[in-house]
């Protein structure tokens, strides 16, 4: 069953003066759904999500809610709030306050406004601190209650511009487990911008990969990962090894290619229409060391091994080929790895193999 579309976004682009900031950009984004603008600085992303918000205006195109559209709608018209990455709270306000700030403007009658602050410092846990001032609170109290306060109007569809960034780690991690749950609880449309390519991963339902003002591709986060479109979105999702290699033919979506260490491979491919030059795309962990290289096996030598905790992470010189290659820590540190300058085994299947288009 299709879901209603929240957003439709329709060959859009931007100026600024001479700089064209987004270029024919179109998609649609569906009801209750985690959706990512995912790409680096510079790519567009944040200019794209004010537009949604009304604080951007397109150079062409349109963008509709629900299927109305809303280009010509001022932002506090549009059933759309932004939690911003500087939280953007009021600092002499307490926090009961701040959330209950948006819906005394909407003219919330007062019995109702608080019985809504309440539910929402309770969904975001913090309730026992409804007394205090963000200065008060850490930096991870003071997302919850930016959250809670662009939540609490009952917005349709619910802005985050780089909402984690300023946040450590372990912080960011938990607040990526809490943002997952809070859209699930409240069947609100998310649009969540970032940078960073985990937490794209994580938690989105849909990911759209920006680069130089246009999607490069738009999908799941397994289909971007594993089935890149193109150089760009393989290099920016993840990392990989990028070799050269030769097509020799295509057949759909199939394309017997010949690789930098000679024997012929039949791999996926996208992009290439004709026989001769092409880059091959194999993630660290597709390839194996040892006992697990299998398919196209080589040897090499180990150039660099960098111990990552779960992972320990290798370069190995393949007949002047340089491979990354993660490796699973199963049992512990004290394994007998492969150690610098030792000879090792190689190898990786034809299914690991991604062909790209030059």
């Amino acid at each position: 069953m299709t879901r209603p579309e929240a957003i439709q976004v329709t060959g859009v682009s931007k100026r600024f003066g001479d700089f064209r900031a987004l270029d024919d950009v179109s998609f649609t984004i569906h009801e209750n759904e985690f959706f990512t603008l995912l790409g680096p600085s510079g790519c567009g992303k944040t200019t794209l999500l004010r537009m949604i918000a009304g604080f951007e205006s397109p150079t062409e195109g349109s963008i509709a809610l629900f299927g109305s559209p809303i280009d010509t709608l001022p932002p506090h018209k549009r059933r759309v709030n932004t939690v911003f990455q500087s939280y953007a709270l009021f600092p002499h306000m307490t926090l009961a306050q701040n959330v209950a700030f948006g819906l005394e403007n909407l003219g919330w009658a007062k019995a109702r406004r608080e019985a809504r602050v309440a539910q929402m410092l309770e969904m975001v846990h913090m309730a026992p601190f409804a007394g205090r001032k963000p200065a008060q609170l850490s930096g991870g109290q003071r997302q919850r209650i930016a959250l809670a306060r662009a939540l609490a109007p009952e917005p349709r569809v619910l802005l985050l511009d780089e909402p984690l960034s300023a946040l450590d780690l372990k912080l960011r991690q938990a607040m990526r487990n809490e943002l997952r749950t809070l859209q699930r609880e409240t069947g609100i449309t998310f649009v969540f911008v970032t940078h960073d390519q985990e937490e794209a991963l994580d938690m989105s339902d849909r990911v759209a990969v920006m680069g130089e003002g246009r999607v490069q591709q738009l999908g799941s986060p397994g289909e971007i990962y594993e089935e890149p479109v193109n150089r760009f979105v393989a290099d920016f999702i993840g990392e990989t090894n990028f070799l050269p290699g030769e097509v020799i033919e295509t057949t759909g979506e199939r394309a017997r290619v010949r690789t930098p260490f000679g024997p012929e491979i039949v791999a996926a491919q996208t992009g290439v229409t004709a026989p001769g030059p092409a880059t091959l795309s194999i993630r660290p962990e597709k390839i194996g060391l040892g006992d697990e290289a299998t398919g196209t096996v080589l040897t090499g030598t180990v150039v660099s091994r960098n111990y990552m905790g779960g992972y320990t992470h290798y370069t190995i010189d393949a007949g002047g080929v340089a491979l990354r290659v993660s490796r699973r820590n199963a049992v512990s540190h004290s394994e007998e790895g492969f150690t610098v300058g030792r000879e090792v085994r190689v190898g990786f299947e034809p299914g690991s193999v991604r062909v790209l288009g030059q």
